[in-house]
């Protein structure tokens, strides 16, 4: 499995993608995966402040339901609307249509912290040793 190298990744298995200034998040193929079909995906408000690595919704799949973590702290800007209509966007093209929100970070350092694609697919490989 190839993760793209023009984002930024958690443990917990979210991205982050940063340009002019604005953050686009979503799940990893990594996680849809482990997920299975999504149904439904649950998200904050726009306005709402979030948290870095803190829960901000909830993304539920045929086989479990999993909170969504923040990659890191800001405004809520946009929700992927798409979603509520076809949650499977985030299956099937999860580094693409299926983003999850957008946000303006309040703290850019935060960004940095995150982990390569060459780290978080070390961490993936990792979780299955």
């Amino acid at each position: 499995m190839r993760y793209p190298d023009d984002v930024r990744y958690t443990a917990e298995h979210e991205w982050a993608r940063l340009e002019n200034g604005i953050i686009t998040i979503g799940v990893t193929s990594y996680a849809t995966e482990q997920l299975g079909d999504v149904v439904f995906v649950e998200l904050p408000e726009i306005g709402v402040r979030l948290e870095a690595l803190k829960t901000f919704g909830v993304i539920e799949a045929v086989k479990t339901v999993s909170d969504l973590f923040a990659p890191v702290s800001g405004e809520v800007l946009e929700r992927n609307g798409a979603l509520s209509d076809n949650p499977a966007l985030v299956n099937q093209d999860p580094f693409g249509e299926g983003w999850i929100l957008r946000l303006r970070p309040s703290d850019p350092g935060e960004y940095a912290k995150l982990m390569s694609n060459v780290d978080y697919e070390r961490h993936v490989e990792e979780q299955h040793a």
